[in-house]
């Protein structure tokens, strides 16, 4: 993309359900950096709405779409952890278009997840998992303050059916 975009950032509302749908299918096929269950694709819109329904209503988990006009272009998710023990820990996910890559769009959001989690003052530990192959995202992560603490070997399988190193980062918050 050449032209320029005026992008807008907001949480994603329970209708926007088919929205989120399409974009992350799109995403399953423009690239295999990430991973997307045949089960997020296949959800009814209904299923989807009550779910983003909840996600919006909780203070543990979080969902920001990116916009051009209408159209949404990419999210960032937070998803908090029930359990007692580990109720401050948050799965951050991103996912952008393809023909947006490289605009700076996947920092945007990134940083407005670590301002909403400094916010909330609820989660103290943003962890994501990344294709060690994945080196734009890598370097991302870590200009943000995300460290690799692990690499789990084997981590993931490529669309071609090689094994691949995935990296365990973390971001402290707080």
């Amino acid at each position: 993309m050449t032209e320029e975009v005026a992008i807008t950032l907001r949480e994603v509302a329970p209708e926007e359900a088919a929205d989120v749908k399409g974009l992350l299918a799109k995403v399953a096929l423009e690239t295999d950096f990430v991973t997307i269950s045949e089960a997020e694709l296949t959800l009814s819109d209904d299923l989807l709405a009550s779910q983003l329904g909840a996600i919006y209503e909780s203070d543990r988990h979080f969902l920001l779409a990116a916009y051009d006009g209408e159209k949404m272009i990419g999210l960032v998710s937070v998803k908090g952890e029930d359990c007692d023990s580990i109720a401050h820990i948050g799965d951050v996910g991103v996912s952008v278009l393809k023909d947006y890559w490289g605009m700076g769009l996947g920092q945007l959001l990134l940083e407005e997840v670590v301002l909403w989690a400094q916010e909330m003052e609820v989660l103290h530990r943003l962890e994501l998992r990344v294709q060690a192959r994945n080196e734009r995202a890598v370097h991302l992560y870590k200009k943000l303050g995300f460290e690799i603490e692990a690499t789990l070997k084997r981590g993931a399988l490529s669309s071609e059916g090689d094994f691949l190193d995935v990296y365990m980062m973390s971001l402290m918050i707080n």
